[in-house]
């Protein structure tokens, strides 16, 4: 490992320390500002962070980078330099008051600069949005990604087609070669052609101009001949771009959105919901370089839809959860094998089930679904006066105690409860931390 230390001086009144702790304090209030904005924004129609970028505010206080100055009082004896009016053991007189601004002057329309706002790019605000966090299996799973032949930048060489020339390295060996060989430029030799025809046009030439013009005609067919023999491009200039075939990899993820769509599932669980598949779907674009997402709706029965129907669309009926479950291995089966496709699985639901249909899900789980899941997240919908559930893992209803049989034996599911639009980026942050390893 390599060591790099810095020892030039610290720039005339600023800390490399300093300078360190300023920095780390601005992106504190960035990342704090993104989270916050995760948490409080009503996600709408569409994506939640638009293609032109997010804007951020972030308190103005701090945001200079502090420097060194001298405070008041000391003993210091000096004369700035191209003083003419004092000389050392002058006093000077105290400036008079009152004629100052006193201070930042009000706004008529209530605006100030306590804050500063500024716009991140959209890769930039998913970066520090999700700074920390890491997919599951992504680098052991590596039997996921397809790979397609490619072509890849290999150097230069000496011999090639005119297509690959690299005209940038062809000139510069050029001008390099006709340098070194002191090849007469095109304007040296047109000066003495011009020379040499004022010459010829004086009609009596005194014996020194016809002693000149000759030297001038011996010196212009040498540098016609030096031209002639070092070329302007010679074959030794040529370079030529050369290309190797590479294998790439493309990695692909399919996301399954399953919600419950029944009578008990309103407004509120809906939006709660979508929250949190809006930040996976998100999340997982960083990344695979192709993602899609499927959105699978249940009653007593269950289909797929699209995102408008999934969201909006009202359904009446009882509830079947293992009936979503049956439709995304029925979707995996046919569009989606697992030897080419990372495949993600997050389920909302309100906790109510028909029947011993949790006895179902459980076992559809752990024996079909799982095995080929690189993930699986299931985000139960309670009441918000029912802390309780929140703070007691063990309390909750049938499908939540199935689904916490699950949970102790499969390391890549997890549940959690939320009440609030606040918790959901919380235990989202909680899935993805990466897992320490024993």
């Amino acid at each position: 490992m390599h060591h790099f230390i810095d020892r030039r001086a610290n720039p005339k009144g600023k800390s490399l320390g300093n300078r360190q702790r300023f920095l780390r304090r601005a992106r504190e209030n960035i990342k704090e500002r993104v989270d916050r904005s995760v948490r409080e924004k009503s996600i709408g129609k569409g994506e939640s962070v638009p293609e032109n970028g997010e804007k951020i505010t972030i308190p103005a206080k701090g945001l200079k980078e502090p420097r060194l100055y001298h405070g008041p009082g000391g003993n210091r004896r000096h004369v700035l330099p191209g003083n003419k009016e004092f000389v050392v053991g002058d006093t000077i007189d105290r400036p008079q008051g009152g004629a100052g601004e006193g201070g930042r002057k009000a706004s008529e329309d209530g605006e100030g600069d306590d804050e500063f706002s500024f716009t991140l790019t959209r890769d930039e605000y998913l970066e520090i949005l999700f700074d920390g966090l890491e997919l599951p299996d992504l680098v052991e799973k590596a039997t996921v990604e397809t790979e397609t032949i490619g072509t890849r930048r290999a150097g230069l060489t000496t011999a090639g087609t005119p297509n690959n020339l690299n005209l940038v390295r062809t000139m510069r060996n050029s001008l390099g070669r006709r340098i070194a060989l002191q090849r007469p430029t095109t304007k040296s030799q047109r000066d003495l052609e011009a020379q040499i025809a004022d010459l010829e046009a004086v009609e009596a030439r005194s014996p020194s101009q016809e002693s000149l013009l000759e030297e001038l005609k011996v010196k212009l067919d040498g540098i016609k001949r030096k031209r002639r023999v070092v070329g302007y491009i010679d074959p030794l200039d040529l370079r030529f771009d050369t290309f190797v075939p590479e294998k790439i990899r493309n990695s692909r993820a399919v996301v399954f959105c399953l919600m419950d769509v029944s009578g008990s599932m309103q407004e509120r669980e809906k939006d709660l919901a979508k929250r949190f598949f809006l930040l996976l779907h998100l999340f997982l674009t960083r990344g695979y370089e192709h993602t899609e997402i499927v959105f699978v709706r249940h009653t007593h029965y269950a289909q797929e839809v699209d995102e408008e129907t999934f969201f909006y669309a009202r359904e009446t009926g009882g509830t079947i959860v293992s009936t979503a479950l049956e439709k995304m291995k029925e979707i995996i089966d046919e569009r989606y094998p697992p030897d080419e496709w990372n495949i993600y699985g997050a389920q909302a639901s309100d906790g109510e089930n028909f029947g011993n249909d949790s006895v179902r899900c459980r076992k559809i789980l752990t024996e079909q679904l799982l095995p080929v899941c690189q993930f699986y997240a299931y985000v139960e919908i309670v009441e918000e006066s029912a802390q309780m559930l929140l703070d007691n893992t063990e309390a909750g209803e049938d499908l939540w105690q199935n689904y916490r049989q699950v949970k102790d034996k499969v390391a890549h599911f997890e549940m959690q409860r939320v009440s609030e639009p606040g918790h959901i980026y919380p235990i989202f942050r909680e899935f993805f931390l990466p897992k320490v390893k024993g």
